[in-house]
């Protein structure tokens, strides 16, 4: 498995670039997972269906499951660590990782010129590249047009990161699912 981020500010079209990513490398035959950052609470399931029924009596968790698909709904206390929802995933080609733009991850930055906000990349190493529908000479890194979907899906395949290494990178106290330090092991 490779991750690689899609990184920008809201409006900028991170999710519109990646709902035409997803098909240009599914043809060249990767199966690809995303996983999404949410800034609010946010609900997958309607209300008035079983599940959300559930969850308003108070159950703290919900799978629910067919045989084509299964959900699974946590209500939890504090948000989850992006190294915890990598593990997480089911194993793939690539997994794009839309938001967490704070993260030490690759990323290409997604970024809109009316959006009125200051790009990400001067200020984070890892933005390996930005599509954008603005010039930035002096970027330092490949800025490519916001429709190029097929270069985009270059770039993304060649400077997204081994999951094993970005792990090791964002967690390196990790230790068979718990942290060192829970171990009583010394940094």
């Amino acid at each position: 498995m490779r991750v690689i981020g899609l990184a920008g500010w809201s409006g900028a079209g991170k999710t519109t670039l990646l709902v035409r990513l997803i098909p240009v490398l599914r043809a060249r035959s990767l199966r690809v997972a995303t996983l999404k950052h949410a800034h609010h609470a946010f609900d997958v399931d309607q209300p008035g269906k079983d599940s959300w029924r559930h969850r308003e009596a108070g159950a703290s968790e919900v799978i629910v499951s067919s045989r084509r698909r299964t959900v699974q709904i946590r209500e939890v206390e504090e948000e989850a660590r992006l190294p915890d929802l990598l593990r997480r995933l089911s194993p793939c080609d690539l997994v794009v990782v839309e938001g967490f733009k704070r993260e030490a991850h690759p990323k290409l930055e997604v970024y809109r010129h009316a959006n009125g906000r200051p790009p990400l990349h001067p200020d984070d190493p890892r933005i390996v590249a930005v599509a954008s529908d603005h010039p930035f000479p002096e970027a330092g890194r490949p800025v490519v047009p916001l429709d190029a979907v097929e270069t985009v899906a270059d770039i993304v395949l060649a400077r997204s990161e081994p999951l094993a290494a970005l792990l090791e990178r964002l967690d390196p106290h990790r230790l068979d699912g718990h942290r060192l330090e829970d171990h009583g092991a010394a940094d």
